[in-house]
């Protein structure tokens, strides 16, 4: 057992885990989708758009993946690995990559840029320049990580962990209508998530490091372990994930009354 967890680990340990690309974890782990199923809603809203702008758009695949696109399609991120990759791809569709600064809460855009914003799972939302560029009548719909997601994975490691949590989907509809937007819809879902490898635990890890912020397999190699042997004896390791949707209008102008 313990040549097979040390090449497991070994084997995640040396993966490419520098872009938001999961194809390494085919058939080691699944995480159910929400049934709102963000990409066909996504997919409806561009056909009615002329001007969409992805936020943290990761390595491009939302866009890429589209059927379509409008006739202008941008997206940002900061992580430069993510936009090497991302760069080829959406350009290959006329789509334009732009990297940001996660130090500076801007979006190199003048205002009232783009009708539809999107993005799939931020960092962290910038309200206030969501709300400039959107155009009067413009749509923001994103699809977030909720409160207490893949919570039983983090505390298999850590231990307990506090209660609170700035990802809720309550807070994000007051951070919305701060800034003048209306929302229009909010949804929360848990979801399935599952590894069947202690290997795609250490990959996933690796890949989405706010879920243990200071992991590494050698800080956490006894309660890894234990993970393993938990895989090993029921045959794999469940916990869920928490999504929420979100979709807010910025209002039309109004027009003003003929003297």
């Amino acid at each position: 057992m313990s040549d097979d967890f040390d090449q497991l680990v070994r084997e995640a340990s040396a993966a490419r885990a520098d872009t938001w690309d999961f194809g390494w974890l085919e058939g080691r782990a699944i995480e159910a989708r929400p049934s709102w199923r963000y990409f066909d809603r996504v997919a409806e809203r561009v056909r009615g758009a002329r001007r969409v702008l992805d936020v943290d758009a990761g390595v491009g695949n939302l866009l890429a993946d589209l059927p379509m696109l409008p006739p202008l399609a941008v997206a940002t991120d900061a992580y430069e690995p993510s936009i090497r990759i991302a760069g080829p791809r959406l350009r290959a569709r006329s789509a334009h990559v732009v990297r940001t600064s996660s130090d500076h809460q801007a979006l190199p855009f003048a205002d009232a840029s783009f009708d539809l914003v999107i993005s799939r799972h931020p960092v962290e939302t910038w309200w206030g320049e969501v709300a400039r560029v959107l155009e009067p009548g413009g749509h923001y719909l994103s699809q977030q990580v909720g409160p207490h997601s893949l919570r039983d994975l983090a505390e298999a490691l850590r231990g307990p962990l506090p209660p609170g949590t700035t990802r809720d989907p309550e807070h994000a509809r007051e951070a919305a209508e701060a800034v003048g937007l209306v929302v229009d819809e909010l949804r929360a879902e848990r979801t399935r998530v599952v590894f069947y490898d202690v290997g795609a635990v250490v990959y996933f890890l690796r890949v989405v490091v706010w879920t243990v912020p200071d992991f590494t397999v050698d800080r956490y190699r006894d309660p890894l372990r234990r993970l393993h042997e938990h895989i090993r004896r029921v045959g794999a390791f469940e916990t869920t994930s928490s999504r929420f949707l979100i979709d807010a209008r910025k209002p039309a102008r109004r027009s003003r009354p003929r003297a």
